[in-house]
């Protein structure tokens, strides 16, 4: 590491309070395991409760709660159906904000996929033309990132 690097490093290893912290905010909005299986689940167009409780086998009480705090935060929106004969219902659809969050579970796919016991996924994503999708880190410029070790966290000034 240079004498540069270095001084990066020490000089944000300094804490940036929780509340400051974009991760923080993140995970507590989207963190729980239910919730990025719901999430798994809307990116692959399940929207229907009862759709997502047989799929994941999730508590009904866990899985309402769960929705509600994902249409709370503005990543699942409500989006009503009627079946034949049957009562109007809401099914929950991915808000713009929520397809965002799509590069994020492709990673942690490919992640899993590469450091998790269990081998390739049988759940492919791909685009509408059948190419498979992968994540790659980049610099502000555009140029790709090879190595993550390059990557320093930098607190900014107050």
């Amino acid at each position: 590491m240079t004498d540069h690097a270095s001084k990066i490093v020490s000089a944000c290893h300094a804490p940036v309070p929780l509340a400051e912290c974009a991760l923080a905010r993140a995970i507590r909005a989207i963190g729980d395991g239910w919730t990025l299986l719901i999430l798994r689940e809307a990116l692959c167009g399940v929207e229907r409760f009862d759709a997502m409780h047989d799929d994941l086998g999730i508590p009904r009480s866990v899985l309402a709660e769960r929705l509600s705090k994902l249409v709370v935060e503005g990543i699942l929106e409500q989006r009503p159906y009627r079946e034949p004969g049957r009562r109007q219902r809401n099914g929950y659809g991915l808000t713009e904000k929520g397809r965002a969050l799509t590069p994020a579970l492709v990673a942690l796919r490919e992640w899993s996929e590469a450091h998790l016991p269990g081998g390739p996924s049988r759940l492919r994503l791909q685009t509408q033309d059948g190419q498979e999708v992968a994540t790659r880190l980049m610099r502000a410029d555009g140029s790709v990132l090879a190595d993550p070790t390059e990557i320093v966290a930098v607190a900014t000034p107050e």
